[in-house]
């Protein structure tokens, strides 16, 4: 995922905490093998070597976060687009057909890292519960979710050289820098949408229950900072907690 992965639990036992930690990686490497935009292998490879109305069979975790990119491409009035300039089709020209496969009706190229970190860290949340760990915290080059009784208190670097202070607790945190030397070079379809608003710098910082919500509003508010986006972090019981762009 072109980033680096720290997790930690907290469980009954060390063993049990043990073998949660080694779940989540598993999960964090599962959805990233399924969703490289380049990787030969994946879903998303395969989709965009498919025929032309052909069904596509793909990951059921691919499939959800596909669903979910559309509901956000949707919501967001385009603002997220995980399709790649230069192709002919558009997301409205890939059909998804329940419980997971897809169609593509015109060629076009995917790349979901605006948002498959974030479904990746929810994933592997899911994996340290699974185990029966009672709380756990998933980094993932900053984008971060927690669960438990605990909270933890979060300072996002931004222009104020004191930086904002957040206390994150059963929430995710995701911050997307359009600048940012971070980013891997294989993900060209980041700011797809910013690209075309032509935002020359920015930083945004959103809270979410979900590490998947929180990573694309973070993209969408980026491509529109205005009063828009109000409305859209109302939507998913989200909150701003850092904007900083400019043109």
């Amino acid at each position: 995922m072109g980033t680096i992965v720290a997790i930690s639990a907290e469980a009954h036992t060390a063993q049990s905490a043990l073998c949660g930690i080694e779940a989540a990686f598993a999960a964090i490497d599962q959805v990233d093998r399924l969703m490289h935009p380049t990787r030969i292998g994946g879903d998303l490879v395969a989709i965009h070597q498919g025929k032309l109305g052909a069904p596509v069979a793909v990951h059921a975790w691919t499939w959800e976060v596909l669903a979910l990119s559309r509901h956000m491409n949707q919501i967001s009035h385009g603002a997220f687009d995980p399709c790649l300039p230069g192709a002919q089709g558009g997301f409205a020209d890939l059909q998804l057909v329940p419980p997971q496969s897809v169609i593509l009706h015109r060629s076009l190229r995917i790349d979901l890292g605006g948002i498959a970190k974030g479904y990746a860290i929810d994933r592997a949340l899911d994996a340290l519960r699974a185990v029966g760990c009672r709380s756990g915290l998933v980094n993932a080059g900053g984008d971060l979710a927690v669960f438990g009784d605990r909270s933890y208190p979060v300072v996002i670097r931004g222009q104020c050289a004191a930086g904002s202070m957040v206390e994150l607790k059963n929430s995710a945190l995701a911050s997307s820098d359009v600048c940012s030397s971070a980013r891997p070079a294989e993900h060209r379809g980041y700011y797809h949408g910013v690209t075309r608003r032509e935002i020359g710098s920015g930083r945004v910082s959103v809270s979410a229950p979900r590490a998947a919500i929180a990573d694309a509003l973070t993209k969408c508010l980026l491509a529109d900072p205005g009063p828009a986006s109000v409305a859209l972090l109302e939507t998913f019981d989200a909150r701003l907690i850092v904007c900083e762009v400019s043109p």
